[in-house]
């Protein structure tokens, strides 16, 4: 009988363990890889909440999702009040890609939809989904996607975004699982970085407010106060620039009166209209604003032309009704949107240099009437004292010119007699002046007198005379007193390009009836021939008043102007 062949039988069972080894091991290889991931995402959860800085804690996310994963780009998106993207953390493009992208997203198509629906969204290609809205001029090309949300306790803070799966695969669901579970950590570690951030923050504007307040009490200057505030404004808020603006009497115009931050020295002292302007709104609301794109904000043009700027706010300084002036704060394009929670700090923080406004404009009402006191007891003292004196002094010397003898020392007394009667009726002309309140945006006519006076001094080289009786300010009308000036300024102006004079006077006296202007030089004198036009209007003047106008030699060399109308 024959022995059966062993060779054949023999090899089965090694097969047989061949393939279980092989099994075994390959699932050994799984077991070791699904440690090694499960290691690699308690080593993400750990560094993810290691800091408390939450743009680091957003970018180190993103990182570590697509390491993960082996993703391609990783991003997360942040969700704002109105289910838009008010951040964008991207990773994966180097510097010129993204200048390349014409802008970042704004939230719709398939990350609107996990905006609206925030639920785990794994697709093998973005096209294929109805919602694909596709991608901005620029963006490199992407397959595979991603989503999940983030929440933070029961609010969904944002998405984290992963596409392009290294090697060309897809995602599945260990990794839907590994990233479900790195997005839990990710809600734990924002809301501690959220957390700090606004505990520090809150003490910064605390000590921000207590530095303020500080500077309002000693006393400061109100310039010093608002700089201050512009300056902690836009460090605490972030912010790229910072403008106080304050409006014009007529409240239609908005001016930079502080700025701080970047090109200030562009924007000091520009304007922008109330009317359709953000600053505008806010000053007449009461209510602090904010816009996302700098069109809207309707700033001035030399920020606008100067400086890119994309979020702005504007915040008034003061309660509505009682609104003094607007802080505008802006940032770079693409940076994070001021919010409300912001808005409402700034606002109160605002109001301290609504404060310093007030304070400055209670000084100034006091200062102004310590000096209406000062000058009212000075014309008292003038009137009972020194005219009273002064008028006995002439009295007397009068009664003892006839007991003079000798002609020429009558002569002499009589001068000083007639130089007392001068210098009684100019401290009259004083007193009057001191007794007339003046409003800092409605100079008297003295002072536009005095002003123009004034200002021809640099161009003669010397300081006119100037000699002013009667009650200017308050028997002169308005439009007689804008022809007194248009003639006093030509007279100056003739004596400046044409008398070559050393000496000049001006002279004006308003009675209870009437107005006289004299202007006197020693120059050269009115020419024989030549063009007589500035003459000529103020002869013009005149006439158009009822009055009278003559110009001839003076009695001591040059020209005399005589400009005489009634003020019935």
């Amino acid at each position: 009988m024959t022995k059966p062949e062993k060779g054949p039988r023999s090899l089965i069972p090694n097969m047989r363990l061949d393939e279980l080894l092989s099994e075994l091991q390959g699932r050994l290889e799984a077991v070791l890889a699904t440690r090694d991931r499960v290691h690699a995402l308690l080593e993400a959860v750990v560094s993810v909440g290691s800091d408390l800085d939450l743009e680091v804690v957003l970018r180190r996310i993103v990182e570590t999702a697509t390491t993960l994963v082996d993703a391609t780009y990783g991003a997360l998106g942040v969700v704002g009040q109105e289910s838009t993207l008010v951040q964008f953390v991207p990773v994966g493009l180097d510097e010129e890609e993204i200048a390349r992208i014409e802008h970042w997203p704004h939230g719709l198509g398939l990350l609107g939809l996990l905006i609206k629906e925030p639920q785990t969204l794994r697709l093998a290609h973005i096209t294929d989904h109805p919602a694909s809205y596709g991608f901005p001029p620029g963006h490199p090309p992407m397959g595979s996607f991603l989503g999940v949300p983030i929440r933070v306790r029961d609010e969904v803070f944002g998405n984290l975004y992963l596409t392009e799966k290294r090697g060309g695969g897809e995602f599945d669901e260990e990794d839907e699982a590994i990233v479900s579970a790195l997005a839990g950590a990710a809600g734990v570690a924002i809301e501690n970085a959220r957390l700090y951030e606004e505990t520090r923050r809150r003490e910064m504007w605390l000590q921000a407010s207590a530095e303020v307040t500080t500077a309002l009490l000693s006393g400061a200057e109100p310039r010093q106060v608002l700089t201050l505030v512009a300056t902690r404004a836009r460090e605490l808020a972030g912010a790229d620039i910072t403008m106080i603006m304050l409006p014009d009497s007529g409240r239609k115009v908005l001016r930079v009166v502080i700025a701080d931050g970047l090109d200030v020295e562009e924007v000091g002292g520009a304007e922008v209209s109330v009317e359709g302007s953000l600053a505008g709104r806010a000053l007449r609301s009461g209510d602090p604003l904010m816009v996302s794109v700098l069109p809207e904000a309707g700033l001035p043009k030399e920020l606008a032309d100067h400086l890119s700027v994309g979020p702005v706010a504007a915040v008034p300084l003061g309660a509505a009704g009682a609104v003094r002036g607007v802080l505008t704060l802006g940032k770079r394009p693409g940076r994070i949107p001021f919010n409300h929670t912001e808005l409402r700090t700034l606002h109160s923080f605002a109001g301290q240099a609504a404060i310093a406004l007030e304070l400055a404009e209670a000084r100034q009402d006091a200062e102004r009437l310590g000096l209406l006191e000062d000058r009212d007891r000075i014309a008292k003292d003038l009137h009972d004292v020194v005219i009273q004196r002064l008028f006995a002094v002439a009295m007397t010397l009068m009664s003892i010119v006839r007991f003079v003898e000798h002609p020429e020392a009558s002569d002499r007394l009589q001068h000083g007699i007639n130089e007392l009667d001068e210098t009684i009726r100019q401290i009259r002309s004083t007193i009057f002046a001191l007794q007339t309140p003046r409003q800092a945006d409605d100079p008297s006519l003295r002072a536009r007198i005095v002003e123009l006076v004034e200002g021809a001094r640099g161009h003669l080289g010397f300081m006119p005379g100037l000699r002013m009786e009667g009650q200017l300010d308050n028997r002169v009308p308005a439009p007689i007193a804008e022809h007194l000036l248009a003639v006093l300024r030509e007279a100056l102006s003739n004596i400046v390009r044409h008398a070559r004079a050393g000496r000049a006077d001006v002279f004006t006296e308003a009675t209870a009836d009437t107005l006289t202007l004299i202007v006197t030089d020693d120059g050269v004198g009115l020419p024989g021939e030549g063009r007589r036009s500035g003459l000529r209007n103020m002869h013009d003047r005149a006439l158009a008043l009822g009055g009278s106008f003559e110009a001839g030699p003076s009695a001591t060399g040059g020209t005399r102007l005589t400009w005489h109308v009634p003020l019935d």
